[in-house]
């Protein structure tokens, strides 16, 4: 059993790297890819890295071998950048895609063939009709999925099958596409959350890659003599990695090539001070840190648009602070927002940030440099206050901007938060819609797209239920406990005002 397969599956869940084999898989791919990148052998060596990766006689995912290296062949065309003519970051893998059955709702077996006939009753579009047997059938002509009739049923017997991806997809942009039954994108609904990217049991979903601009970046900088390479690292970082301590991560960030690690979270501190400001001026406002929420304002709620604070988000705000500060550095986010790669490509922030990875694609980084995380000596981040750290998990922004407010000396009186958190893009749609049509009590909106919040971004190394108090514990660790003090520091370290 090779080395891989052991730690698979017999290393305790809490300290497995990945939590799927899909995951692993995909793993695997790009690690290959960065490794060969390194030795610049990724072009004579493309062809082979599905035989490195898929090495038995006999097929373990799918019908056969050539299958599977023809899967991992498409894997590896998106690990180093996927399709240049297709702007956007999600994308199928037609070949992977299992085709799942036509969707909706549908009666199982355990229908009884009632006689009370509720399900028929509720059915306002005459979709259902029964047999001799009095069991029930749905006509898929006629039916809206509603899902009414699965709610009366009194056995549950009408279940709602819909693809994993398509369920996953609060925004409803996957579909089918007719010809081929894979699934489709409807890029003009996308918000690149990248839900329907982990939640698809065949891994036909992925993200692109910019692993290849990122270690490109770290070799052309020649040990950061050439220009310096920043790592900004989301504070979701204190939820993943089990495996390793923190400061052994920071340590291994820097192995590979950083020039320096800087906390996102510093970013989130800024962000906190200045949209208290704009908030308490406006009287109301959507929160601007989350790119999938606010691509979700502008695709599908335009007319809020103007809503959306005007600041940066602290990925943007924190580079902008170290590009101002030296022009010819280059940054790379890290972090588990598949969202980010998109926002990094908008005019406002592609200036600052230079390019994007998840801790998906650092895991395999490290991993390709043979680097033993365990075995470091544990280094140390930028302090950012606990207020910015807390931004990782849903409710931390709206704790970040009541301490701000505060902390600018902004009386009840004159003005008084009241703050919704929306912990995923339903209730973010939710909140949303209220607001458009004037009825939100609440003057401020807090959207995460994720569940959980960053905390539960496509792109972390696990997606089991994340414990908040685990970022709060993470918060309390930083040695600045207030958003000034955090901020103060920063100046001190830059040299410079940060409203300069």
């Amino acid at each position: 059993m090779s080395n891989e397969k052991q730690i698979q599956n017999k290393t305790p869940k809490k300290l497995r790297k990945f939590d799927t084999k899909v995951q692993l898989l995909k793993y695997k791919v790009l690690r290959e890819v960065a490794r060969h990148a390194y030795n610049d052998t990724l072009l004579e060596s493309f062809n082979d890295i599905a035989k490195v990766i898929v090495k038995q006689k006999t097929p373990t995912m799918r019908c056969c071998i050539y299958k599977e290296r023809a899967i991992v062949g498409e894997r590896i065309k998106i690990a180093t950048g996927g399709d240049k003519k297709n702007p956007n970051i999600i994308e199928v893998i037609d070949i992977a895609c299992d085709g799942c059955p036509e969707g909706g709702y549908t009666v199982t077996e355990d229908c009884r063939g009632c006689i009370a006939h509720r399900c028929e009753d509720v059915c306002k579009r005459g979709a259902i009709t029964f047999d001799e047997h009095q069991k029930a059938h749905i006509d898929k002509d006629k039916c809206v999925n509603c899902g009414q009739c699965a709610k009366v049923c009194p056995y549950t017997a009408i279940a709602n099958h819909k693809r994993p991806c398509e369920r996953a997809c609060k925004i409803k942009a996957i579909s089918t596409d007719e010809e081929t039954r894979a699934a489709k994108i409807d890029y003009s609904k996308c918000i690149s959350c990248g839900a329907c990217v982990y939640q698809c049991p065949f891994g036909a979903i992925d993200d692109k890659s910019f692993i290849l601009d990122v270690i490109n970046m770290l070799k052309g900088s020649d040990n950061n003599n050439r220009y310096k390479t920043y790592a900004v690292v989301a504070p979701s970082i204190s939820s993943q990695f089990s495996y390793a301590k923190i400061g052994q991560i920071i340590a291994g960030i820097k192995k590979i090539g950083f020039y320096s690690v800087v906390e996102a979270a510093l970013g989130a501190d800024m962000v906190a001070y200045s949209e208290a400001k704009e908030l308490a001026e406006k009287g109301f406002l959507t929160s601007s840190c989350c790119p999938a929420f606010v691509n979700y304002i502008h695709k599908s709620f335009p007319t809020m648009v103007d809503k959306i604070s005007h600041n940066l988000s602290p990925m943007g705000a924190i580079a902008k602070y170290i590009k101002d500060t030296d022009p010819t550095a280059k940054i790379v986010f890290i972090g588990p927002c598949t969202a980010k790669k998109m926002e990094i490509q908008q005019e406002p922030v592609k200036q600052y940030v230079d390019s994007v990875i998840t801790f998906e694609e650092l895991q395999a980084i490290i991993d390709s440099r043979d680097i033993d995380v365990t075995e470091l000596e544990e280094d140390v981040l930028d302090n950012a206050s606990y207020f910015g750290r807390i931004f990782a998990r849903s409710g931390g922004l709206a704790d970040a901007v009541t301490q701000a407010l505060k902390e600018q000396g902004v009386p009840e009186e004159e003005f008084k938060l009241n703050a919704v958190s929306c912990d995923g893009i339903e209730e973010c749609k939710k909140a949303l819609l209220k607001a458009s049509k004037n009825v939100l009590p609440n003057n401020f909106i807090e959207g995460m797209a994720c569940v959980g919040g960053c905390i539960g971004g496509a792109g972390c190394l696990t997606h089991g239920d994340k414990d908040k108090r685990q970022v709060d514990a993470y918060g309390q660790e930083a040695y600045e406990k207030t958003i000034k003090d955090s901020i103060a520091a920063l100046e001190k370290i830059g040299n410079r005002k940060i409203d300069e």
